[in-house]
């Protein structure tokens, strides 16, 4: 509720990583990339939703669910050429430097 807070998302997952199973990560990251603030919650709130994995992995394209006062084009753009190495890349940090197992979820804090 504070406007001081501060949220990042690193990836964890259990599986191989693939385009097709990435979907919802590869949103989160790139609207935290292109997103103002008010726009990126209620577009995450939308996008984290069970229905909506469903619908995803059935086929459903990701910009369906962008929400009004989102950069679609900027969003679309950065969702289709974001590669899966930075996901990669999260995974890694969380098993080497977290030692986090993988799938493993953990709430890191650095405040004041």
């Amino acid at each position: 509720t504070s406007s001081h807070t501060r949220v990042g998302i690193l990836n964890n997952p259990s599986s191989k990583i693939k385009e097709d199973n990435t979907a919802i990560a590869r949103g989160i990251l790139a609207a935290f990339l292109t997103q103002n603030n008010s726009s990126l919650k209620s577009f995450l709130s939308k996008l984290i939703k069970e229905e909506t994995a469903k619908s995803l992995a059935a086929g459903t394209k990701i910009v369906k669910f962008l929400i009004p006062g989102m950069d679609g084009n900027t969003f679309e753009k950065k969702y289709n050429t974001l590669g899966l190495d930075l996901i990669k890349t999260h995974k890694m940090f969380c098993q080497e430097v977290l030692k986090l197992l993988p799938g493993q979820m953990a709430v890191i804090s650095n405040g004041r």
